[in-house]
């Protein structure tokens, strides 16, 4: 009878053990096919161009030196935005997940307001990898090192605890001495003078940490048919002050036709910065005239660029002294705005969009308004007008989010204001006004944890409140009216001009805490994009065999 009892408990506990492994086989399944859905958020498009064709065999060895020197820079990117990605690796065994973790670049989700979706991970730290993770800005307000702030150090703590830097060429030695000399190499076969300098100062510019005759030299590419941006470039990922850069690189073809048509717009800066709708006092600096407008295709992008969503056009260089000097360069990736267009944009409209309205939205409008959105980074004010110093360092943590925010506005008011002049030949601005309230619910969907994400969020509520645009209640679908979409865009760059000149950063935080979140109304017109099965995003396919280097 014992034994029998025993018998039965042994049958009873295994079924008990069986069923459990099995719940937790289907709960791992579970996540993981959850995991696969956000991976899937993000559609493949392979990294192409047909300018490849007009390439030489000497440019085209070059380009893969400059591929390789920019895959680099997704090595350096990862330990600035986590740390060491072999661990993070080594931790996982679904493919969905590591997937998802190459998207993000670690475990916090970008698109999700950077919350993890790893066990055992927290919060992500402001400063990301920058700084110490347990940093405070009283501490680091008190920590009196001249290089804390600069865009080219991190901050550690030494073996005592004690606050130090460390310049990038030092804390990355290894990557970017590899970097500089797969640029050298590319130099030797450069057939252009101008490019071969910029390639051998950007060499240099990655052993110094000094950037800036490198750039002054990137301004003179115009004619190129290759380009590469590379080096710590953007403050994103440094949440915590804005102050450091992240690494980042693009590789470029030049579509030449194109960019042909954008030339006469580059003279006009100066006349456009007089235009702005705003006193005189905040519109004092002069843009350089000899700023670039170029259209490319890009055709590996790593680094900064490349984690979460992804860049569809250039504004650079960021140093404000070349700005005074020679203006800026606006380079359009046509082949990646293409992509978003098609296949995230035009699906997005014929959910939220009037019916009679989706005629307006046209890729030729969304080019521009990308194409203006980087033109209107160069103009306004980078110099507060009551010495405060620069803007950036004015607004400090909420530079980022204003300045997008005015690209963005200041960009569209461009638009309008080119029209006028008769610089856009055949123009309805409605084309413009309706496509750019579609791209902010594009926009919207990456999340509200980017400064680009707080800058839709605060146009949107703005156009609100000023009426731009209203809600059917019955079909849920959106519709622009035109003069008080223009009367509402005004006021906002009139704003945004002013926040910026005065260096407010009280004004600049409050209009970002009133604004820059997502509230519940228009959570549910997210989620009907969602529910459509509508891309977030697009993730690369890319390397030298795939634009045809093999």
């Amino acid at each position: 009878m014992k034994k029998l009892l025993y018998l039965f408990l042994l049958f009873f506990l295994s079924i008990i053990i069986w069923t459990g492994c099995n719940n937790v086989q289907k709960e791992t399944k579970d996540d993981s096919t959850e995991i696969q859905k956000k991976v899937n958020e993000f559609i493949e498009v392979s990294l192409k161009s047909d300018m490849i064709n007009n390439l030489s065999d000497n440019q085209k060895e070059l380009l893969g030196y400059l591929f390789s020197a920019a895959d680099i820079m997704n090595d350096i990117y990862w330990k600035e935005a986590f740390g060491d990605k072999e661990s993070l690796h080594n931790e996982i065994d679904d493919p969905a997940t590591i997937d998802f973790v190459n998207i993000n670049f670690g475990p916090w989700e970008r698109l999700n307001g950077n919350e993890p979706f790893l066990e055992n991970y927290g919060p992500k730290p402001a400063g990301a990898n920058f700084y110490p993770a347990d940093l405070t800005k009283e501490e680091f307000e008190t920590f009196t090192d001249p290089d804390k702030a600069s865009l080219y150090t991190i901050v550690i703590r030494d073996d005592d605890g004690t606050l130090k830097t460390v310049p990038y060429h030092i804390a990355f030695q290894e990557e970017t001495e590899k970097a500089a000399e797969l640029l050298l190499n590319a130099a030797d076969l450069a057939d252009n003078e101008s490019f071969k300098t910029y390639l051998k100062l950007r060499a240099e510019a990655m052993l110094t940490d000094d950037y800036f005759e490198s750039d002054m030299a990137w301004m003179d590419l115009s004619n190129n048919d290759i380009d590469i941006v590379i080096g710590p470039i953007e403050n994103y990922e440094d949440g915590l002050f804005n102050y450091k850069a992240a690494h980042e690189a693009f590789v470029l073809l030049k579509d030449q036709e194109w960019s042909k048509l954008l030339e006469k717009f580059a003279a006009l800066l100066p006349e456009l910065q007089k235009s702005l709708p705003v006193d005189d006092k905040y519109k004092t600096e002069v843009p350089g005239s000899d700023s670039d407008l170029g259209v490319y295709d890009v055709v590996f992008c790593a680094g900064d660029c490349n984690a979460g969503s992804k860049t569809i056009a250039i504004n650079l260089p960021n140093d404000e002294r070349v700005h005074a000097q020679k203006g800026s360069r606006k380079l359009q990736l046509k082949n990646a705005m293409q992509y978003k267009f098609d296949k995230i944009l035009v699906p997005i409209s014929n959910v939220l969009i009037t019916e009679e309205q989706r005629k307006h939205v046209k890729f030729d409008a969304f080019f521009q308004n990308v194409m203006f959105h980087e033109t209107a980074h160069g103009l306004g004010i980078n110099n507060t007008i009551n010495d405060k110093g620069t803007v950036r360092h004015a607004l400090k943590e909420q530079y980022s989010a204003i300045e997008e925010g005015k690209a963005d506005i200041v960009g569209l008011f461009l638009v309008k204001k080119l029209a006028e002049m008769g610089e856009l030949g055949e123009k309805d601005l409605m084309d413009n006004y309706v496509t750019f309230m579609a791209s902010i619910f594009r926009s919207i969907r990456f999340g509200v944890a980017s400064s680009h994400g707080k800058a839709n969020m605060i146009r949107f509520y703005f156009f609100q409140e000023h009426g731009a645009f209203t809600k059917d209640e019955e079909t849920g679908m959106y519709s622009v009216n035109f003069d008080k979409m223009t009367e509402a865009m005004e006021l906002l760059a009139n704003k945004i001009l002013v926040i910026q000149g005065d260096g407010d950063y009280e004004a600049a935080k409050r209009i970002v805490e009133e604004k820059g979140f997502i509230r519940d109304e228009l959570q549910n017109d997210l989620d009907r994009i969602s529910e459509e099965g509508i891309p977030r995003d697009i993730r690369f396919i890319q390397g030298k065999e795939i634009v045809g280097l093999f």
